[in-house]
């Protein structure tokens, strides 16, 4: 069978509590449509992990392929066009909403789906946000939505969602939940969402992947994860998670 992603491997050195290394021997699959929650606790290097995927990163060892196609033979800029890493931290560009949101047509030679970026702006709270306003005026979480639009434009075949709703209120929370699980569907896109909130990664996530010890420890279904965790790290995360102890 042929995966959308394959990871074989991979190691990241960075010291870390002792270890000369962030992580080491990750391997994983990832699927069309899967959404895949990434969780474990603070310095496990989840982010690190996402970085590495999106090429904005680079692993010590291992290897990427996408479609069959190890990373080396892709440009960097063909590989983002469909792997598209969304940061915690949005980040906008010097001009107005539009402009913004035109970024990624520019910068990749494609067209600009005004209509959909319209629908999108609407679903996810935005409409009452006049186009040629400064986005550098925007709150915190309007730019982060505003940037997951700009990333949505693009229609990669993998999300990176870094801790994306982590500064939002429920009811924006919620919004961007239902605009990726109904872009998932339908456009076939698969997801790997890093998230503290174990509610959503029950919710969202057909997969989970946990990071402990410097490595994947678990990867299976997330009924499965939630229910029983193979790794004693899983179950105190669990265990910690549900009582509000856990540090994140």
């Amino acid at each position: 069978m042929s995966h959308l992603l394959k990871i074989e491997r991979l190691k990241k050195v960075v010291e870390q509590g002792g270890r000369p290394y962030l992580f080491a021997g990750v391997s994983s699959t990832v699927d069309e449509r899967e959404t895949i929650a990434l969780l474990g606790a603070s310095g496990q290097g989840k982010s690190t992990l996402l970085r590495i995927l999106a090429l904005l990163d680079r692993q010590d060892e291992g290897t990427l392929l996408l479609h069959s196609k190890p990373s080396g033979q892709w440009q960097p800029r063909e590989w983002r066009m469909k792997v598209c890493y969304v940061s915690q931290q949005a980040v906008m560009l010097p001009g107005s909403v539009e402009d913004n949101l035109r970024t990624v047509s520019v910068l990749h030679r494609t067209a600009f789906d005004k209509p959909l970026a319209r629908r999108l702006m609407d679903s996810l709270g935005l409409a009452h946000i006049h186009w040629n306003k400064s986005a550098s005026g925007l709150s915190g979480g309007e730019k982060q939505r505003l940037a997951l639009i700009r990333s949505l434009l693009l229609r990669p075949e993998l999300f990176l969602l870094d801790e994306i709703t982590a500064s939002l209120d429920v009811h924006s929370k919620h919004a961007v939940e239902e605009v990726l699980s109904a872009w998932s569907r339908n456009e076939g896109a698969a997801m790997i969402w890093v998230t503290h909130d174990l509610e959503q990664a029950r919710n969202q996530s057909g997969r989970v992947w946990f990071m402990g010890e410097g490595t994947l420890l678990e990867d299976c279904e997330t009924e499965r994860f939630f229910k029983h965790p193979s790794s004693i790290e899983a179950r105190t995360f669990l265990q910690w998670s549900e009582a509000g102890e856990q540090p994140v």
